[in-house]
């Protein structure tokens, strides 16, 4: 199959189009830059030049493809409400292309868009939070009536070694100010997974091809803020604290509500369907072997 990724070289798109070669799959991965189409090259995909600004671009990419893998989104939560509406545009262009042909789109959304609180399962819809106004799924699952099979993937705190989804942003803060901070008594939880086993979901999900289907890449269920805390705290070798309601805003910024959100989220529908039997390490186990010194 030959497969366009949008953000093939960012962290989750790069593992995915390295998932996919080694599947035997072609790929078409977007780049909006010299040294991007060169990563691109060297994965040893094709190269797409554009950028998710770029309409005709996006439209273009899809039309040569068979199924699109939609992950690029411009992380400057600066101009986080700008950067949706750049995000839903891009969802209607790929659907543009793709309308009437029942090629697949997947796109890509999170686990906080769903009901915070409790383990959020695939059946859940996703709210819309005027706080957190990505509507990327909503956007793609409208493209169904015009003849596009839909598929989302619903992402958790996606890691390695190197990256670990929003928790990349708390370990700046605990460097920046000296302290590893969580909220309350830090057992408000986030769902995690490691990037391998992301990128091989999204593939599973392309082969089987399901209408409409929502699936969770989910290996941890929940990951308590605390623990997080304390293990960053140990890898920066600052103190931990717990932070009031009325405290967080001045430490966290912008994120205080995320960072107090309780986010756990299942994934037992999607492992069932797709025999995703998730296997890399866990989120502790990669913030444990870190190289603070270099983030």
């Amino acid at each position: 199959m030959r497969v366009f990724v949008t953000g093939a070289t960012g962290f989750i798109g790069s593992a995915i189009v390295r998932e996919l070669l080694g599947a035997g799959h072609q790929v078409l991965g977007m780049a909006r830059s010299d040294a991007g189409a060169q990563s691109v090259i060297d994965a040893g995909a094709e190269v797409h030049r554009g950028s998710l600004e770029d309409i005709e671009s996006l439209r273009s990419g899809a039309a040569q493809a068979d199924a699109v893998i939609h992950t690029a989104f411009i992380h400057d939560f600066s101009k986080f409400a700008a950067n949706c509406e750049t995000d839903k545009r891009a969802i209607e262009a790929l659907g543009d292309a793709l309308a009437g042909s029942s090629r697949t789109l997947i796109v890509t959304s999170g686990i906080g868009v769903l009901a915070p609180g409790r383990a959020a399962t695939e059946e859940h819809a996703a709210i819309f939070n005027p706080a957190m106004p990505r509507v990327s799924e909503q956007t793609g699952l409208a493209q169904v009536a015009r003849g596009v099979n839909v598929l989302v993937v619903r992402l958790p705190q996606v890691h390695d070694t190197v990256k670990q989804g929003l928790i990349s942003y708390t370990i700046r803060l605990a460097r920046e100010k000296g302290v590893s901070a969580y909220i309350g008594d830090g057992h408000n939880r986030w769902a995690a997974a490691h990037v391998l086993d992301v990128a091989h979901l999204y593939r599973l999900a392309l082969e089987k091809r399901e209408p409409g289907a929502r699936y969770h890449a989910v290996a941890e269920e929940g990951v308590s803020t605390r623990q997080i805390a304390e293990v960053v705290g140990r890898g920066l070798k600052v103190p931990v604290v717990s932070l009031s309601v009325e405290e967080a805003p001045d430490h966290f910024g912008w994120f205080a509500t995320p960072a107090g959100a309780d986010m756990p989220a299942s994934s037992v529908q999607t492992r069932e369907k797709l025999g995703w039997n998730p296997t890399g390490p866990s989120l502790v186990t990669d913030l444990e072997n870190m190289r603070y010194s270099q983030d």
